[in-house]
């Protein structure tokens, strides 16, 4: 289907880069991108129409099930709605970052590189599903203080037997695409990591599974086989996972300008803002707010889609 329908927009304009409408004045000054896995022609031209603007197409490519197309306009932010309307994704070209120059991806994992709320699974198995579930998501929308609020959720988890632990780190679903972006991102010498609120019980999972080069993530305190209710060590709070992704880039040698970020919570804000380019991952309405580049409706291969863009421009 990609194959087709990128095969249509080239069929349409002939030859690239080309202006959607011939003999019309266009503008050219901010670059940005349209993809999704079910971006066709009939879409692009409804998104040019909506938008009423004569939009240069400089470039259409593939990246692995999604098309991407890369505009040139007068960049106005109600594009943003407009292309979410269509059920697809924008992202303006406002960041240094390129798939192909080596870079480092700091990742969240809950609801980002994994599908659930580690501490709400745990808390179902232990009796006290229904508190924590609305204590995380009040802190993912900013409501409460991150630290306070996970101590109080693992609070209620006093007792608990490891073995429920055990249970929810067997069935661990991996957020769709996770897997084939960081082995794309790994091919291309990049460093994948995980700065997490969530617990190294489970972020070592994904690291042994996937290849990470680091991960932060809190720790859970176990005595006798059961849980205390405490948290152990430093809270990975939002302040943490940016100082990790600075300090990762020194260590391996990066330049802040190929730094990536995804999540989405609050607490996932401070990482995404000292990154070049900050991803508000199917995020919480006040994270897409403050959010540099925001994917609502592609999976974890947006990152390779916008990540490739720069590299259409050279």
């Amino acid at each position: 289907m990609q194959t087709q329908n990128l095969n249509a927009i080239m069929a349409h304009f002939s030859k690239l880069p080309a202006p959607f409408i011939a003999d019309k004045p266009y503008h050219s000054d901010q670059a940005f991108i349209l993809y999704s896995d079910n971006l066709n022609l009939t879409k692009l031209q409804a998104f040019q129409q909506k938008c009423g603007e004569n939009f240069l197409c400089f470039a259409a490519w593939n990246v692995l099930h999604n098309t991407v197309v890369l505009l040139k306009g007068e960049w106005k932010a109600e594009w943003i709605g407009i292309a979410h309307e269509l059920a697809l994704d924008i992202a303006p070209l406002n960041f240094h970052a390129s798939l192909k120059q080596a870079g480092l991806l700091v990742m969240d994992m809950d609801s980002t590189a994994i599908q659930i709320e580690c501490i709400d699974e745990i808390a179902k198995l232990a009796g006290t599903g229904e508190m924590v579930s609305a204590i995380t998501e009040r802190a993912m929308r900013g409501e409460l203080d991150f630290s306070q609020s996970l101590r109080q959720r693992v609070a209620t988890l006093k007792d608990a037997p490891e073995g429920i632990l055990q249970e929810v780190k067997q069935h661990l679903p991996l957020m769709p695409g996770l897997v084939e972006t960081v082995k794309e991102l790994k091919n291309h010498g990049w460093k994948v990591a995980i700065a997490s609120g969530g617990f190294t019980y489970f972020a070592e999972v994904l690291q042994q599974k996937l290849g990470l080069d680091f991960i932060a993530a809190n720790q859970f305190e176990i005595i006798d086989g059961k849980l205390t209710g405490n948290v152990q060590g430093a809270i990975v709070d939002a302040q943490y996972k940016a100082q990790t992704l600075q300090q990762l880039a020194q260590q391996f040698n990066i330049a802040t300008e190929n730094t990536v970020a995804i999540g989405d919570g609050a607490n996932d804000l401070a990482m995404m803002q000292v990154a070049d380019v900050g991803v508000a991952y199917h995020a919480k309405p006040k994270v897409q707010q403050l959010a540099q580049v925001i994917v609502n409706f592609t999976d974890l291969t947006a990152l390779l889609c916008i990540l490739s863009a720069n590299d259409k421009m050279k």
